[in-house]
């Protein structure tokens, strides 16, 4: 369906992130694309409301491809925030951060929210997904054991859902999974299908 219209008016997308999950949430819409990478700044003002956060920084990583987009190339860039208590968890640099961030979502509700840009040489959409998830109560081992076996430190909240610490501790979400997995795909190829 949207294959057929990328093909049909050849329009080629480039998916601009490493994160193998956004790669294969992205093939899971069964539409083509190519990996194009950039360093972009992450940084953004304090001001801005904690949900637009994602949005700005997801427009950000589009400003690096803005002079090279060719005229029938649409970039997709994202970034994924998670806010607990007023407070957005980066990515952990270490295993104290990565463990004191798993001790904020333990045993409450956190928010995900993964900012999406669209840009073409004409257009641009830019939009984001909300999702509320809970932990259980987690247990210093548990969040030991994740730690170590995993590796927390290329996810905002130093945990990923599709992983043991999702498995064993969230215990509900509303909205959706693979939003928390660093792609609202049901948005984005809605939003495609309007771009296009």
């Amino acid at each position: 369906m949207l294959s057929q219209l990328l093909e049909e008016k050849g329009i080629k997308l480039v998916l601009a992130s490493k994160s193998p999950r956004r790669q294969e949430l992205l093939k899971g819409l069964d539409i083509d694309f190519s990996v194009r990478v950039k360093d972009a700044d992450e940084s953004y003002n304090l001001s801005i409301p904690l949900l637009n956060v994602a949005e700005v920084i997801a427009e950000n990583k589009a400003k690096a491809f803005v002079n090279e987009i060719k005229n029938n190339e649409i970039v997709i860039t994202a970034d994924t925030v998670v806010i607990v208590n007023n407070q957005i968890l980066g990515k952990p640099k270490t295993k104290i951060q990565a463990f004191d961030m798993l001790s904020k979502l333990s045993n409450g509700w956190h928010k995900v929210v993964t900012g999406v840009c669209l840009q073409s040489k004409t257009d641009k959409k830019v939009f984001s997904a909300v999702t509320n998830v809970h932990f259980k109560p987690l247990t210093c081992d548990e969040m030991n054991y994740y730690l170590k076996k995993y590796k927390p430190f290329d996810k905002a909240g130093s945990y990923g859902i599709q992983e043991w610490i999702g498995f064993i501790g969230i215990d509900k979400i509303e909205g959706s999974y693979f939003n928390v997995m660093g792609l609202p795909v049901h948005l984005v190829f809605k939003k495609l299908l309007e771009i296009v």
